[in-house]
């Protein structure tokens, strides 16, 4: 099924893990790795080819997984003629792709690339979102990146309070030196606050755990 430029419609797959790290496949008896994807049937909406995909390539069902976001348009990419089949050149152009980010709620050992008796892919891995794009087969990596950076404002922010916390210390330390702020002493790098304990400085001016008096430490 091609559009009338000769692209044939397709959903690319982003699956995250916890870490915010992608599946990352390695094509099978190739030496390149790729996101999982495929065509669109005749009759499919893009939702529906992308959980046929999903299951046919890497073995995961819809309740696996979390539609986090999809791309607004299709991404097109032009196959070089060397890889068209011969009775499809002249008209078959390369493809055009909606691209959809999903979060994995299910585990590791759901995936299964034998999940079909075609399997696309002969290993994998989890690898940073920002994937090593000399690895993908070149005519792809255009919509690779377009891909990525579109769907990166969908990345869940697990760390956010933390970036959070993290900006606001150095932020006191700037205005108050490393180890007090607004007149509070703050704990060194990497010390922890016992439970029923505060800090206190000490004579050369670090903070200390101290007990708070009616309760001990543990």
């Amino acid at each position: 099924m091609l559009d009338r430029d000769g692209f044939r419609p397709n959903v690319g797959i982003i699956l995250l893990n916890q870490k915010n790290q992608v599946f990352w496949g390695k094509r099978i008896r190739t030496h390149s790795w790729q996101f999982p994807q495929g065509g669109i049937d005749r009759g499919e909406s893009p939702e529906q080819a992308m959980f046929r995909e999903l299951h046919e390539e890497i073995g995961l069902m819809p309740e696996h997984v979390r539609i986090v976001g999809r791309t607004r348009d299709w991404l097109r990419y032009e196959v070089p003629e060397r890889y068209i089949r011969r009775d499809a050149r002249g008209h078959y152009k390369g493809q055009k792709q909606i691209w959809f980010l999903l979060q994995l709620i299910g585990q590791d050992h759901n995936l299964n690339l034998r999940a079909t008796n075609h399997p696309e892919f002969d290993a994998w891995r989890w690898n940073d979102y920002w994937v090593p794009l000399d690895v993908v087969v070149e005519f792809k990596r255009g919509v690779y990146e377009m891909a990525l950076r579109e769907l990166a404002r969908y990345l869940p922010r697990n760390d956010h309070r933390n970036r959070y916390l993290r900006s606001g210390m150095r932020t006191r330390e700037a205005e108050h030196g490393p180890h007090e702020a607004h007149g509070a002493p703050l704990p060194a790098p990497g010390m922890e606050l016992p439970p029923g304990a505060t800090f206190e400085p000490n004579p050369q001016g670090r903070a200390e755990p101290v007990a708070i008096k009616g309760k001990h430490a543990s």
